[in-house]
């Protein structure tokens, strides 16, 4: 499963890389996936990220 951030809904909160920092950084004031961690999206530190994320910036897809 790949996880992305879409920046059009992030805000900032910085929630995904408090949650999962192996996988996000924050950067520009956007949460960001680190490079070679797209496809972590089965992690379950990811999932919570995604399930926890206030703007619903983190997607999961298949």
């Amino acid at each position: 499963m790949k996880v992305r951030v879409d920046r059009s809904l992030c805000y900032g909160s910085a929630e995904c890389a408090h949650r999962a920092p192996s996988v996000f950084a924050f950067d520009d004031g956007y949460g960001v996936v680190r490079p070679g961690q797209e496809g972590a999206g089965d992690d379950p530190q990811v999932r919570e990220a995604a399930e926890k994320c206030p703007s619903q910036a983190v997607v999961l897809t298949e």
